[in-house]
């Protein structure tokens, strides 16, 4: 117990290892009591309502290399207009563990939760933030949370890492200065509060990972001097840094070197490893990968290695393999060579192709299980090259060896569900396929399925109420539905063909 009566944060972060002597890429390790030990550099499962897409919780226990996971409240505190006073769900639940985050969304007690108010990345809201809180994005819409409302929440669900709210914007371009001074002024405001909170609850052992902005250093300098001063004053306050730009971390740890020993999350989401490999070498510690998820949803098997194989070709080596391609139809080699994860030891690529083809969710999992293995590899082989000092030199011919981008995929994603994305407008094309189409014999794609459909079956009949009645056989021969699904509109059906909208002076 520290001098002032507060007890220390039950986590622990040692530097074991620097690459060169004033900052740059390290080699650390991050331990929790009674969780996995994380050896740094490292990253952390991105979450979906508080569950790693694809995996049941008893498989990322069994199946998954990753020792932590970062979780939204966004996720969990959607408030229906009928029940705004209803408390969520996720308040309710009981703890015997006193860990309510982890009861509520099964996650394995061995794993290091982290939690943020908004998921990675954010959808940038319209309405804004204001002095008391911020906007989220949650399946019922967008809605406030006042910085009261975040700090009960944290205390409440009590996860093991915790990020205070930071004034962000969300948003692709730069902010402007007077929006940027805004952002540092706010969060510093809320971080003093934060802390003055924190210190009132001496039993707490949530590690507080405060951010830094993605603004330029000479608009939060007043800002990171508060988070140094509560460094230096009270030194089991606060545990480590959330970092939305990687760019900064030079200028943090040169000006404030007790800032400097502290673990560092990052919330800039690289799109490709090579990214990431920049990004260790600036100084980072844990990541968080949007691009892994993404990849598994396109039917992308990662392929990439640290450092790349030799080879005399000056052919750049793809990222990953596209699974849903026809050419694994018939191939019986595990989705990447020497790869000892569960999908690659147990099954091959033409059962992981069939899966995908047909749309089932064991495919998605098998990959999601794969390329969290390629990632821990790769992780994994970046801290041995740090270890003996070869980290520059395999960086460099990574950088030379491999594709700029991850494959897109060709193949069918899974369905996406709306809580997920941010209306781009009018003319936004819709994200999942209709699953029906117009019964008429117009031209087009519409109309070339009904044909086919009608030349293997001879004749379909459609009941008064508009649903498809066909011939025996049919429906493992139809290519595509003709029945509306759940999703459809007045408008959806009138322009395939299902109703006629009726003005109300019409009516009359």
């Amino acid at each position: 117990m520290s001098s002032d009566g507060h007890d220390p944060t039950a986590m622990t972060f040692e530097l074991l290892k620097t690459a060169v002597k004033d900052g740059g890429a390290r080699l650390g390790r991050l331990a929790f009591s009674g969780r996995r030990t994380v050896d740094t550099p490292n990253f952390f499962g991105l979450t979906s309502r508080g569950v790693i897409p694809h995996v049941t919780p008893d498989n990322v226990e069994k199946h998954l290399h990753t020792n932590g996971t970062y979780m939204a409240l966004e996720d969990f505190i959607e408030r229906p207009q009928q029940y705004m006073t209803r408390s969520p769900p996720i308040y309710e639940t009981p703890s015997p563990t006193k860990k309510p985050l982890n009861s509520f969304t099964a996650m394995p007690s061995s794993i290091i939760t982290v939690l943020g108010s908004r998921r990675l990345p954010a959808v940038a809201s319209p309405m804004g933030n204001t002095n008391n809180g911020i906007s989220v994005f949650t399946s019922t819409g967008f809605q406030a949370v006042s910085t009261k409302e975040y700090l009960n929440a944290i205390q409440t669900l009590n996860p093991d890492i915790a990020i205070p709210l930071a004034d962000l914007t969300h948003k692709t371009n730069a902010p402007t200065s007077k929006r940027a001074l805004r952002m540092a002024e706010r969060t510093d405001d809320w971080i003093k509060e934060w802390f003055t909170e924190l210190y009132k609850n001496k039993d707490s052992k949530i590690a507080t990972f405060a951010p830094v902005l993605p603004i330029s250093y000479s608009m939060q300098w007043e800002y990171l001097e508060r988070l140094s001063e509560e460094r230096e004053s009270n030194p089991s306050v606060l545990a480590g840094l959330a970092v939305y730009d990687a760019d900064l971390i030079p200028d943090v740890g040169s000006q404030y070197k007790n800032l400097d020993s502290l673990p560092r999350l990052a919330l800039t989401a690289p799109s490709t490893p090579h990214q990431v490999l920049r990004q260790i070498s600036l100084g980072m510690d844990i990541f968080l990968l949007p691009f892994l998820s993404t990849a598994s949803d396109a039917g992308i098997a990662l392929s990439f290695t640290f450092p790349p194989p030799a080879s005399e070709s000056s052919d750049l080596l793809p990222l990953g393999i596209d699974m849903s391609s026809p050419t694994h139809s018939i191939s019986l080699s595990p989705l990447t060579l020497d790869c000892t994860c569960y999908a690659c030891t147990t099954h091959h690529r033409a059962f992981v192709q069939h899966l995908l083809c047909a749309r089932e969710m064991l495919g998605w999992t098998l990959l999601q299980i794969h390329n969290h293995a390629v990632l821990a590899s790769f992780f994994k082989a970046i801290r041995e090259s740090l270890a003996d000092g070869t980290f520059e030199e395999k960086a460099r011919q990574f950088a030379l060896r491999y594709e700029p981008e991850i494959p897109q995929g060709l193949g069918e994603r899974p369905r996406a569900r709306g809580y997920h994305f941010k209306s781009e407008g009018p003319n936004e094309q819709k994200k999942n396929k209709p699953a029906w189409s117009k019964f008429e014999g117009e031209e087009g794609e519409e109309g070339e399925a009904v044909r086919k459909i009608e030349e293997k079956v001879g004749e379909l009949r459609i009941d008064e109420s508009g649903a498809s009645g066909m011939g025996s056989g049919v429906d493992s021969i139809s290519e595509t539905p003709l029945v509306p699904d759940e999703n459809a509109d007045a408008k959806d059906l009138e322009e395939k063909g299902f109703a006629e909208t009726v003005k109300e002076e019409e009516k009359k």
